[in-house]
């Protein structure tokens, strides 16, 4: 008889407060991401931009940005990323009736800026746990690797779009409630960048292994969150899911955004 202990779900780890460093997404753990899907309205799909959408073609970032080649397919790894930006994207397309002030007035650059700045935001993360500064440490990491970061997206890096996504970049992972003087500063000059994607973070909590930590629309300000409560659940149940089907992180996460007619 075999004395291996079966693994644990990340749900079971997160019960007995045992969560390990790197955290990857197993079946079980889907399974009961499904069996909660939250109580939300399932409201008509926002149409993307076509640059949005030829942007989240590119969102799964190169495997050499990762801070610790163990995150890249974690809990913030890629496909969060990916999930991420295109939240951010749904944001920013979303019309002012549904939207408010925060997710209109964006043009096309700076919708592909903070696209871009959600596909990137955790990629110097060095664990799944409470790391804290890792929004800073990407902040600098995307301005110092500009060029080839907007080259990716096929875009041009200039000083004002890089300071304005590095602004977002820096302070998704500060609460609003923290945010010190030269935060607040920094905020408004990127209020918009900010908001939206700290939001779009938000929306993708229904990845993690409980429910307390779902996503939570008193922290964040665009007056679209709950609209895009529905449409972030699917899109992590369906990406991790093929992902577990055997289809690599951008096959994946693309494979959910088609399934939501969110890609052609």
């Amino acid at each position: 008889m075999s004395t291996t202990l079966p693994t644990a779900s990340l749900v079971e780890l997160a019960a007995r407060k045992q969560l390990p460093q790197h955290q990857y997404i197993d079946r079980a753990t889907v399974s009961w991401i499904t069996a909660n899907r939250p109580d939300v309205p399932d409201g008509t799909t926002p149409r993307l931009r076509p640059a949005a959408e030829r942007l989240l073609l590119a969102s799964a970032i190169p495997a050499d940005w990762w801070a610790e080649a163990g995150t890249e397919d974690s809990l913030h790894g890629v496909r969060h990323g990916m999930r991420t930006a295109a939240l951010a994207a749904l944001l920013a397309a979303l019309p002012a009736e549904d939207a408010g002030p925060e997710g209109t007035g964006l043009d096309e650059d700076a919708t592909a800026d903070l696209v871009l700045a959600a596909a990137v935001h955790d990629c110097r993360r060095r664990h799944d746990k409470d790391d804290r500064g890792h929004g800073a440490r990407a902040a600098s990491w995307l301005s110092a690797n500009a060029d080839r970061v907007w080259g990716h997206f096929q875009l041009t890096a200039t000083p004002p779009r890089v300071e304005r996504a590095a602004i977002a970049v820096r302070l998704h992972d500060v609460p609003y409630a923290d945010f010190g003087p030269d935060d607040r500063t920094d905020h408004a000059r990127a209020e918009k960048l900010c908001d939206l994607l700290k939001a779009a973070d938000a929306l993708d909590r229904y990845r993690l292994p409980n429910l307390s930590w779902w996503p939570d629309g008193t922290r964040i300000r665009a007056a679209a969150f709950d609209r895009l409560r529905a449409i972030a659940f699917d899109l992590v149940v369906a990406s991790e899911t093929a992902r577990l089907a055997g289809l690599d992180s951008a096959a994946a996460v693309h494979e959910a955004l088609r399934q939501r007619e969110l890609l052609s």
